[in-house]
């Protein structure tokens, strides 16, 4: 059996790991986990302060071939060595993550449904929409807890590359979503219903 594709995408902060955690959890099948995050390209070929000025919110910051090729491996049920990015230092680790075959594939990024060859390999497309506020607090959150940095770093890359590429690829994208959620992970009806349609996806599949 093929395993069921589900791509979750949203803008940052916007609650997608929430959604795909209750949507795992839900799932009677084996599910593994994909983040966009990890396959940013690895630009080791620029110094720390070049690369704090990347552009990370657009679609060409991503290494998009090898996360189709991932996509691909994994629909054939074959392994995966996904990579492991460095959100400090800006760079792809040495090492990798195994990835193995499952029978559920759960993917999230922000700029996941920008890309043609992406959209096409997820079965169901949800979009997590979160009002900017709330979503600005929790990527202040984040990036000050979880990848060390500092808060005036953290509100000039919002202001002069989250927020524009937000309007410019992220939210023109929800059109290609089957499903959209508002508020986020918060809205229980909304994954319970999501999780119904899936379950009823896999249950088509196995008969």
């Amino acid at each position: 059996m093929k395993p069921l594709i589900i791509g979750i995408a949203g803008g940052t902060g916007s609650g997608k790991s929430t959604v795909a955690r209750r949507i795992a959890e839900a799932m009677p099948a084996s599910v593994a986990f994909l983040d966009m995050d990890a396959y940013y390209r690895n630009f080791e070929h620029l110094t720390l302060d070049e690369r704090r000025k990347v552009n990370w919110d657009h679609p060409d910051a991503f290494d998009l071939d090898l996360l189709v090729t991932h996509l691909d491996q994994l629909g054939a049920r074959v392994p995966i060595e996904k990579p492991i990015y460095d959100f400090v230092r800006h760079l792809r680790a040495e090492e990798s993550k195994p990835i193995a075959p499952a029978d559920v594939i759960v993917i999230d990024g922000i700029l996941l449904f920008v890309d043609e060859r992406v959209r096409a390999r997820c079965d169901v497309k949800v979009f997590v929409d979160t009002d900017a506020d709330e979503r600005l607090i929790r990527r202040i959150r984040r990036d000050t807890k979880v990848r060390g940095r500092p808060l005036d770093e953290i509100l000039n890359q919002y202001l002069t590359t989250v927020q524009p590429m937000h309007l410019q690829y992220v939210e023109p994208s929800k059109r290609y979503a089957d499903l959209v959620i508002p508020r986020g992970g918060h809205n229980l009806v909304a994954i319970d219903l999501i999780i119904a349609t899936i379950l009823r996806r896999l249950q088509g599949q196995q008969t």
